[in-house]
């Protein structure tokens, strides 16, 4: 039997909440995601973990017996992480990472961290979508540049904020303008990130700014897969300003659009981890910023 620690992860959170809906709010992903995990799981342990009730969810007889376990294991590979980490001579920061980031920021924060935690070693850590986190939930990341919105339980510090603008094949027929209205986009094929990344793939459909359901041309798990997409004519995408210089390509136009507030880029970290090397190339991003 082969159970990932995110279905675990899920299972606590909802076995805590004893409703989908907020351990999906909680969690960071949508309902219909989070409920399919769970009938994954359950089809792999053999037996329900869950009945329904009006108020939401109870917890059966297997299900009571097997959450202890799941929180021992996600403590004990929490802690074993870390344990790992501290390993070294100093240690590895570890900085979750779902596109590039540019704009000078990386860099020169991490020559400030540096200068203030000599020893310590940095590693960069690509995450999916599929992790609206960047790797904080389940630990794998001690840190992660995100754009906003964050899932609960992290805090984050806006690095830039930046309009919002539409990636789309060259021969698109919006490629003409300047400027694209965002109502002239409402009935496009958008490529869409997962539905896992819940409020994170609303934010870049626009959905709070449209009268009814995207279209969706496809679904792409990374930014790679995305521009590939748009470059092929399977649809267009919202863009931040700055990551269309970065994943400029040949056959692929970018126009700002308006009628939309800008996207905010952020440096996140979970809400209690307050260890120095966390705390330091927070504050090394501060002080690149302030200079900004």
């Amino acid at each position: 039997m082969d159970v990932h620690l995110r279905e675990l992860r899920y299972f606590v959170a909802v076995a805590e909440e004893l409703n989908v809906t907020r351990a999906a709010e909680r969690l960071f992903v949508s309902q219909p995601a989070l409920s399919k995990q769970l009938r994954v799981l359950e089809r792999q342990l053999g037996h329900r973990l869950f009945d329904r009730v009006p108020s939401g969810v109870v917890l059966t007889r297997q299900g009571a017996e097997l959450l202890p376990v799941a929180r021992d294991v996600l403590e004990r590979w929490a802690a074993g992480v870390e344990r790992a980490r501290a390993a070294g001579p100093a240690g590895t920061l570890v900085i979750g990472l779902q596109t590039a980031v540019g704009r000078g920021l990386q860099q020169e924060a991490l020559r400030r961290f540096r200068s203030v935690m000599p020893g310590w070693e940095v590693s960069l850590r690509l995450v999916g979508w599929e992790d609206p986190s960047g790797g904080l939930a389940d630990g794998s990341s001690d840190v992660a540049f995100l754009w906003l919105p964050v899932p609960p339980g992290l805090r984050a510090y806006v690095l830039v904020a930046e309009r919002r603008g539409v990636a789309m094949p060259a021969d698109h027929r919006l490629a003409g303008l300047a400027e694209v209205p965002f109502d002239e986009l409402r009935d496009e094929p958008f490529i869409a990130l997962p539905p896992a990344a819940g409020p994170l793939r609303d934010f870049w459909l626009a959905i709070e700014h449209r009268s009814g359901p995207p279209v969706i041309g496809v679904t792409a798990g990374t930014a790679e897969a995305v521009f590939e997409a748009v470059s092929s004519g399977l649809g267009v995408v919202l863009v931040a300003e700055g990551n269309a210089e970065l994943y400029r390509r040949p056959g692929v136009t970018y126009r700002p659009v308006s009628g939309l507030p800008p996207g905010e880029l952020a440096i996140a970290w979970r809400e209690r981890d307050t260890r120095p090397q966390v705390m330091a190339f927070v504050d090394a991003l501060r002080h690149v910023t302030t200079k900004v």
